[in-house]
This record gives C-alpha cells, structure tokens and sequence, in this order.
C-alpha cells in the first residue's frame, strides 16, 4: 500500500494546495450535511447549523494543533523542539498534524458559547455532530495516508504501508535495519474504518431506538465508540510519547475516562424511574 498522489495538488507560483487540506474541507462539507438534517428533524432549523460552524471549526482547529504540537508531537527532528524553534511551523496545519481531542474540548467549548449567545438548546446541535463527525474522521484520515504518516510497527501482513524514509521516525529511519521492503501497519486505515463502522452504527441506533433516545444520547454513545476504538490502536503509535516504562500514553487517560464517564452517564439516564 502506498500513496498514488503526491501530497501537493498542484503548484501554481507559492500556491500549493494539498489533498490533505481538501479531504479535511471534504469531510467537513459532509459532517456538516450529515448534522444539518439531523437538526432538522430535531425541530431545529438547519441553517444555525451551518452558522455554527465557524464558532466550532475555528476552535477546534487551534485546539486540535495545540494538542499535537505540546502533547502528541512526533518523537525524533520534527518534535516539540522543532515547533519552538519553528513557531511558524505550528500555524501549518495543511502539511498534517491535528489531534482530535484538542479539537472535542475547543470545539465543544465554541459550540456551548454560540448556544448560549443564540439560546439555543444545544443537545440537539451536538448529537448532529456527533453523528457526522464519525463519517467526518472516516474521510479525513485519507489524508494521513497521502502524507505517509499514522503508521504502526512494521508488519508482513499483505496490506502493510510503505514508508519512505523521510517520513519515518526513529528507530524505523535506519535504513540498514529497516529497508525499504519493509511494511508497517496502516493505522490510518484501521481507525478509518472503525470511525466508519461507528457512524453506521449511530445511523441504526436512531433507527432502532427512535422512541427511546434522549437529546444527548447520540454524543454518550459517539463518546463510547470512537474512544474505545482510539484506546487499543494507540498501542501501536510510533508517534505518540509514552509514560516512561510504559505502553500507556496520554490518549489512553483521556479515552479510558471518556468511555468510562459517557457509559456511565448513558447507563443512568436510562433507569427505570423509581
């Protein structure tokens, strides 16, 4: 497996636009349909949905790149260091490196500002993007692939991903002790289609459980499930920092309690009344 596109588009002076860039505004284009006639249904009107974006994106952007830059940075040249010596370099989220949970706690903050300013309710508005944002993910994590990076250990399995090594990170840079015939496991693929697996599953909860859902549940159960998918996949991160000593890193922290705490909540808010 290996990317067929370089991941410039086309240049055109210092125009250079990147499919990571367009596979994000795609994914963007398509959660935002996706929660717009979801609202819709909800007895909202479709179009603050749309309002709403950038009260949300914007946000989520800075966060999900601060998160990435002073948590999950790559080990090795292009880590922390790089980005202090580099302040510029945070600002280029087009070249990849974004973490989805700096972009839940942003976002959701610009979401609860905008609610609050409209007097709108917002359950409804976050269980549309928690509906779109699996199929979101799903799309978005493409880009990673162009980019070559969210990748695991090397593997023999059949679909392996080829790493060239100016992509790759210590130790797996040593071309002497991993050459060029050398695989690694495609954790962009496996993550995009668990968030793929998660927004059929939501599609069928509404469907199933039509009567019986609250304004809120579909963001539990977002939280349950893509949570639970990133906690075992992170075991295989070749760019995440780990706990000295340890194969738990932040991500396991904040996806074990967002799993533990949403379950929770989902359980209880469904009791029988006493």
């Amino acid at each position: 497996m290996y990317p067929p596109v370089s991941p410039i588009i086309f240049e055109l002076g210092p125009f250079a636009p990147r499919w990571y860039g367009l596979l994000m505004l795609t994914a963007i284009f398509a959660a935002a349909t996706v929660a717009s006639r979801y609202v819709g249904r909800q007895g909202e009107d479709p179009d603050t949905l749309w309002d709403m974006l950038f009260w949300i994106l914007i946000p989520g952007f800075i966060g999900a790149r601060l998160y990435y830059v002073f948590i999950q940075s790559p080990r090795g040249p292009d880590g922390l260091g790089y980005y202090l010596a580099h302040p510029l370099k945070i600002l280029e989220i087009w070249a990849g490196g974004i973490h989805i949970f700096g972009g839940f706690i942003f976002g959701a903050i610009g979401l609860w500002v905008f609610t609050r300013i409209r007097r709108l309710r917002a359950l409804p508005y976050l269980d549309g993007i928690a509906l779109g944002l699996p199929l979101a993910q799903a799309i978005g994590r493409w880009g990673n692939f162009i980019n070559q990076e969210l990748y695991g250990p090397p593997t023999e399995l059949p679909w392996g991903l080829r790493i060239d090594s100016e992509h790759r990170l210590a130790p797996y840079d040593n071309l002497s002790l991993y050459p060029d015939s050398i695989r690694f496991q495609p954790l962009f693929l496996y993550e995009s289609i668990w968030n793929l697996l998660g927004f059929g599953l939501l599609l069928w909860v509404i469907k199933r459980f039509a009567g019986q859902l609250k304004p809120g549940d579909l963001s539990l159960a977002y939280l349950i499930w893509y949570p639970l998918g990133r906690f075992f996949l992170e075991f295989f991160r070749t760019d995440s920092w780990f706990f000295p000593g340890t194969a738990f890193n932040v991500v396991h922290i904040l996806s074990g309690l967002a799993v533990a705490i949403a379950g929770l909540v989902l359980y209880r808010r469904h009791l029988p009344s006493a």
